[in-house]
């Protein structure tokens, strides 16, 4: 299995530089923020590992609302962000682009404070720039591009061929199945359908994996007994806090919904980039470390197998912070349009929402960390439209495919390799085609 990766590139815009900066990202564009797979700067379709790409600019202009606190919120650079999810590391993936285009990178970079002009800084300078992930969703572990294109290929054999066979009397499905079994074994031989065996696991993945599987919990047991006697304090802390933090939700500002509307629902997934401020103190630092890292966990070891919870819509996501964790940054490839997202999560999974992003400033009051907050699901809306933001340039590999297709077409390759079926099981397999 090769696992996925990721890279955040964060890069301090120089003063001035911004409107020239968007210039060039405009310019790798085929429409409103979305990337020409061939454009001269980066071609993001030539990179046959890598899965999504954007660039966005990070304007926060919701960091005022630290003054809720009474804190006198300090002036913010503006970034570049460079963000994707690759099969294998990041890192790797970060070195390919400099290989191929370490020109264009210097092109759009070059706006930035510190880009060297030499590709042997610029690889250097990038990973110095790469911001470690706090937590990361991939909606199936181990599914690589090459699989991807693989498993689409076919499925849309299967079905045409499976169309020629319609005339086969009933109760024959048995056959049908070897029929199709044995029409891709002939398309194999002649080389027009592959379907190569998965490499082997990373061994240091492997035990990097483990070790975190198994630490995680034994940290909790060992913790546990001063957990049991810090509670009755978390619990004055917490709720003394939730009832005077300020909620600030008002209607987002049209032009910025008119601006965010302009890259949206251009195809069947879509990019959310959101980014907040975490609640000043130590208490809500500290409590939203620990609560990413079990998000972390549960992404990493119970949800990679096609749902996050019981939400499937989503591709990759992941949590970054920013600025000695006092900000959180947000990325998600979903399907479908903000609204049913935010629906679902609402519905299916508030109080997950409620956990991480209560500790962001001006979140829906909550109570009891879990109840409360995006059951208002109005103020959530309001909340989480004014804290996204437009993204500059967003590239997926395999447009026009959502989440439900690359399950369907994994569940049509596992029940051709499978040695027998049932009746009730072919008839199943079939429906899917």
């Amino acid at each position: 299995m090769t696992p996925q990766g990721h890279f955040m590139v964060v890069a301090e815009v120089r003063p001035g530089h911004e409107p020239a900066l968007r210039e060039v990202l405009a310019r790798m564009n085929s429409g409103p923020g979305q990337a020409d797979p061939r454009n001269r700067l980066l071609p993001f379709g030539r990179f046959d590992k890598l899965h999504f790409a954007r660039l966005a600019i990070l304007v926060d202009t919701t960091h005022v609302d630290l003054a809720a606190y009474g804190t006198t919120p300090a002036p913010l650079p503006t970034y570049l962000v460079f963000l994707g999810d690759c099969d294998g590391p990041g890192g790797a993936q970060l070195d390919e682009f400099v290989r191929a285009s370490a020109a264009g990178l210097r092109e759009v970079f070059g706006h930035c404070v510190g880009c060297p002009r030499d590709a042997a800084g610029l690889a250097a300078w990038l990973r110095a720039c790469d911001r470690p992930v706090a937590a990361a969703y991939v909606n199936w572990i181990g599914r690589t591009r090459r699989r991807i294109r693989e498993e689409r290929a076919l499925a849309q054999a299967l079905a045409a061929q499976l169309r020629t066979l319609q005339a086969t009397p009933p109760g024959q499905l048995q056959a049908v199945r070897r029929q199709l079994v044995d029409y891709v074994a002939g398309e194999r031989r002649q080389g027009r359908l592959m379907v190569t065996p998965e490499a082997p696991t990373p061994l240091g993945w492997w035990l990097r994996n483990l070790l975190h599987a198994i630490a995680i919990p034994v940290l909790g047991l060992v913790a546990l007994p001063l957990l049991l006697l810090y509670a009755p304090i978390f619990v004055w802390q917490l709720r003394s806090r939730e009832r005077s933090d300020a909620q600030i939700a008002p209607p987002p500002d049209p032009a910025h919904v008119a601006e965010l509307a302009t890259f949206e629902d251009r195809c069947v997934t879509n990019a959310f980039t959101a980014m907040g401020s975490v609640k000043p103190g130590a208490f809500r630092g500290v409590l939203v470390v620990v609560l990413v890292a079990l998000l972390d966990y549960a992404a990493r070891h119970v949800y990679g197998r096609g749902h996050l919870t019981r939400v499937q819509t989503i591709h990759f996501a992941r949590w970054v912070f920013l600025d000695d964790r006092k900000r959180l940054l947000f990325a998600s490839n979903y399907d479908g349009i903000l609204e049913s997202y935010m629906d679902d999560f609402i519905n299916k999974v508030a109080w997950g929402l409620n956990l991480v992003f209560s500790n962001g400033v001006g979140y829906p009051r909550t109570n009891w960390l879990v109840q409360g907050g995006a059951r208002d699901s109005q103020a959530f809306k309001n909340y989480l439209r004014r804290h996204q933001l437009a993204n500059a340039v967003w590239y997926k590999a395999d447009a026009g495919l959502s989440a439900m297709d690359l399950a369907r077409h994994t569940r049509i390759r596992e029940g051709l390799e499978r040695a027998s079926m049932s009746d009730p099981e072919i008839e199943d397999w079939l429906r899917l085609m």
